[in-house]
């Protein structure tokens, strides 16, 4: 599977076959987990504005469904590749069982810079790509959600490409979606807002203040602003905020409402707001705070700058942030790391609730979901820093632990066809 020999897919079963080894997991489950279940490429075939026919590379992968429909965000970006869906599914799976969800891990992209498309062409290359999957996807098989490069415009297009097939409309097939289409109250910020609320758990078990607590944020797209303003609002002072063109510092706090403002509303790059001074991604990640949130890309803390983290605590908002070298130094320094498997987990858990709505075409309030996401997620921390305590492993480790052990369950308890 050379296609799969990527560092994100890599990191992934390196994670996994630590945590397999750890708990003596059956030989022949291993094999069969560290693979996808299924793998499909497309090739899409988009005309351009100008007339030329430019065709695209579409990915949809379904990691496991021994515990129900897979799920798992659309990612449009350049570097998009066969292992890192992979990889990202893998965990998608992980996260799920981690969560009590009933859904298997899937994800799924396109080889693309959405930004360098125009709105007509952006339309066409989804609907193309949502026609090639249509075999794959469905309330009740695979249902995708946003992800990196793609919005509720994009889940809008996909759920209307889907239902022309069928005949009659079907707004389960997607989650993330506008809510005049059966969107759910609450998904937008639902992975900040998840983040926050297991970093409050953290801060409490450490027996932190959250008045007298920094934040710095790798990432202001929707996770990292979303995260940004909840912490800020709960009390903590937010220090440090990046992007991909760098970031700003300021050791007063910044005020985040207007910083969103200006960033998303005048169109101005965080350097621009002038409101601190102006810093590199590589030097956020190596300030002197409270929590620390890589809410970016994979791959961020690696061997070479693990050692020069000064955080407390290590929130994952982003998908596999962390190397598995880097993880042995934090947990020498000491460290405390919510994985993003538990971290970044509060996205699926609303897009979850969102389904449920659509099936049942019976819709929550926001003080609903945000109090059934606080239960659930909570809950899943709880269990993880128990078991963590208990095995005398990392947060990491338990967290896998955990989720494979519930799929494993699943797989054992079904048996093996034919």
């Amino acid at each position: 599977m050379q296609e799969l020999d990527t560092h994100t897919f890599r990191l992934a079963v390196a994670q996994f076959d630590r945590a397999a080894e750890a708990m003596q997991l059956d030989p022949n489950l291993r094999e069969r987990l560290k693979l996808p279940q299924r793998s499909l490429i497309v090739s899409l075939p988009v005309r351009m504005d100008d007339g030329r026919v430019e065709v695209f590379t579409g990915y949809r992968v379904q990691h496991d469904s021994s515990r129900g429909p897979c799920k798992g965000g659309i990612r449009y970006h350049q570097d998009v590749s066969l292992g890192e869906v992979s990889a990202l599914a893998m965990w998608m799976t992980w996260k799920c069982a981690l969560a009590g969800l009933p859904y298997g891990g899937a994800k799924g992209g396109i080889q693309v810079s959405p930004k360098k498309l125009s709105h007509a062409e952006l339309q066409r290359l989804t609907r193309r790509y949502a026609a090639e999957i249509y075999p794959l996807i469905g309330p009740d098989k695979d249902v995708p959600a946003p992800d990196v490069g793609t919005d509720a415009q994009v889940m809008s297009w996909i759920m209307d490409t889907y239902s022309q097939q069928v005949g009659y409309a079907v707004p389960g097939v997607v989650t993330g979606k506008p809510l005049s289409l059966g969107g759910s109250l609450g998904r937008e910020e639902a992975t900040g807002r998840g983040v926050v609320y297991v970093t409050l758990e953290a801060l409490r078990h450490l027996k932190l203040s959250i008045e007298n607590s920094t934040v710095a944020i790798q990432g202001f797209g929707n996770v990292g602003s979303h995260t940004a303003l909840i912490m800020q609002q709960e009390g903590a002072r937010v220090v440090a905020i990046s992007d991909v063109t760098g970031g700003i510092y300021n050791t007063r706090g910044l005020d985040i409402p207007e910083l969103i403002r200006r960033y998303r509303n005048s169109g101005q790059s965080l350097a621009d707001t002038k409101m601190g001074e102006f810093i590199t991604n590589k030097e956020l990640l190596q300030l002197d705070c409270t929590v620390l949130v890589p809410a970016a890309l994979s791959e961020q803390i690696t061997e070479t700058n693990a050692a020069r983290l000064r955080c407390r605590i290590l929130s994952e908002g982003a998908n596999g942030p962390t190397t598995l070298e880097a993880d042995r130094i934090l947990e020498e320094k000491g460290i405390f790391i919510i994985p993003d498997i538990l971290a970044n987990s509060g996205g699926v858990i609303v897009s979850y609730f969102e389904w449920v709505q659509d099936l049942q075409r019976f819709f929550w309030s926001a003080s609903d979901i945000q109090q059934r996401l606080h239960n659930i997620i909570t809950s899943a921390f709880h269990r993880t820093l128990q078991f963590s305590n208990e095995r005398h492993t990392s947060m990491r480790m338990a967290a896998l632990m955990s989720g494979i052990d519930q799929v494993a369950q699943a797989h054992l308890q079904r048996g093996l066809y034919p």
